[in-house]
């Protein structure tokens, strides 16, 4: 008689596709100080799917996913009803981002660049630009920006995109 061992140490691959997310996932945006290339991002989309599928919170396995969305954002999000993140998992996922600001030349992590659109180009400009586009009237209270600040896959749905008026932003108009 044959006796056959169960691997228990088997991988379960926890990455789903970002639309599998509930809206409740956890999120962070990393903004890129410019647009990405087709092979950055797919070079991104390969790393960040091994990342995910590996993702451990103090060894539990962690269920998340990416987007990388208008050459500009990439969004990385775990679904915390499976389980909660800690520290070290949100360390380890930003070493990763800083990996990619090296390799590309990349600043991902600087919360003073912001973004907002013109027509269908994204911008990214210093915070003393914005405020100099603002005084110019280059950028009017209707421009479309981006909230990074969002926390949940609802908020980066519903308040991600808005216009200068409704966000945080809305400081800079007198």
């Amino acid at each position: 008689m044959r006796i056959f061992r169960i691997n228990s140490t088997k991988r379960f691959d926890m990455y789903v596709d970002f639309k599998d997310l509930p809206d409740t996932a956890r999120i962070w945006v990393y903004q890129s100080d410019r647009e990405l290339n087709p092979a950055q991002m797919e070079d991104m989309r390969i790393a960040l799917k091994d990342f995910v599928e590996d993702w451990t919170r103090h060894g539990q396995n962690l269920k998340g996913s990416f987007a990388i969305l208008h050459n500009h954002f990439i969004v990385i999000g775990v679904d915390e009803s499976f389980n909660e993140v800690s520290g070290c998992s949100i360390d380890a996922s930003t070493h990763v981002f800083k990996r990619f600001e090296q390799q590309f030349g990349l600043d991902l992590f600087n919360k003073l660049n912001t973004a907002f659109r013109s027509g269908e180009h994204i911008n990214v400009v210093s915070m003393p630009d914005f405020q100099k586009f603002v005084k110019e009237e280059r950028i009017t209270q209707d421009t479309t920006v981006f909230n990074n600040m969002v926390q949940t896959k609802a908020d980066l749905a519903n308040s991600w995109e808005v216009p200068a008026a409704k966000s945080w932003h809305s400081r800079y108009f007198n």
